[in-house]
């Protein structure tokens, strides 16, 4: 009997915490406005305007696909220092005085905050910590060091072994592109360019120093974006949106599906 009662008492506990978890939905994109700042660039030819209306017309049917979640957060990828400037363009387009630019933020992320009628968007960017000495080489007066880094970084044999993106919104259009990039292939491959290419790059010193960059350059940055998102104040039945650069769900997507204040919802579910 005793048996009995204690295993009542922990599905009760579990199924309390099951209760309290806060739903997580990410979706990962790719950079409306293309401004190239990442490893991987797309060529101008390939690029897409999302401002012209056939684009305007699917953006618009994927807010509405994603608008099914009913998020009551949204966390988007730009620096918290940043709030300002966001607080103020989101409250322009609200009162009719500023019209949405290219970017996921304003396209996807303006357009759900209005709908579900949010007060804010959260800024929970942040790019990491590099280990002293790497951070010395990378941005220091060293030269040589510093070039021999960058030309490993930008021309290393691993560079066939990348695993790149087909450029779906020009072939597809801009939903199939965003469900290739949500899809558990893709992610598995893209993870897996962050073990190759610049992870392996070895100095004299430190035949570790492709593993440290990349620990502070990829795994500190993401783990330093969840903490703050984790920062954003919820209530048990509060809905989390993620608007993110597709290549950081690898990371995030794990530390929210086993993390016990968060349940993972996924994108593609969504995006039917």
């Amino acid at each position: 009997m005793k048996r009995y009662i204690i295993v009542i008492l922990l599905l009760h506990s579990y199924s309390i915490l099951k209760a309290q978890e806060v739903e997580v939905l990410t979706l990962g994109t790719f950079h409306f406005a293309f401004h190239n700042r990442d490893v991987q660039k797309t060529d101008k030819k390939d690029q897409i305007d999302v401002l012209k209306p056939e684009y305007q017309n699917e953006i618009e049917t994927i807010v509405s696909m994603i608008a099914r979640f009913e998020p009551t957060i949204i966390a988007i990828e730009i620096d918290p220092d940043k709030q300002s400037k966001i607080d103020s363009l989101y409250k322009a387009y609200l009162t009719g005085k500023h019209m949405l630019e290219r970017s996921e933020t304003e396209q996807i992320g303006f357009r759900l905050a209005k709908q579900f009628r949010l007060k804010t968007l959260y800024c929970v960017n942040d790019w990491g910590k590099l280990p002293d000495e790497i951070q010395q080489v990378v941005y220091g007066n060293d030269t040589i060091a510093k070039q021999k880094f960058m030309n490993f970084f930008y021309n290393n044999p691993d560079s066939l072994l990348i695993y790149e993106d087909d450029n779906l919104f020009k072939s597809e259009g801009i939903l199939a592109e965003l469900r290739n990039r949500n899809s558990e292939e893709f992610l598995k491959h893209d993870l897996g360019n962050y073990l190759i290419s610049i992870f392996k790059y070895e100095t004299d010193d430190n035949e570790f120093f492709g593993v440290d960059f990349t620990t502070g350059w990829w795994y500190n940055r993401n783990l330093r974006i969840f903490r703050n998102i984790q920062k954003i104040p919820t209530k048990p039945n509060d809905k989390i949106l993620v608007i993110y650069g597709s290549g950081h769900m690898n990371m995030l997507n794990t530390l929210f599906e086993v993390s016990p204040e968060y349940r993972l919802v996924r994108a593609n579910d969504y995006l039917k």
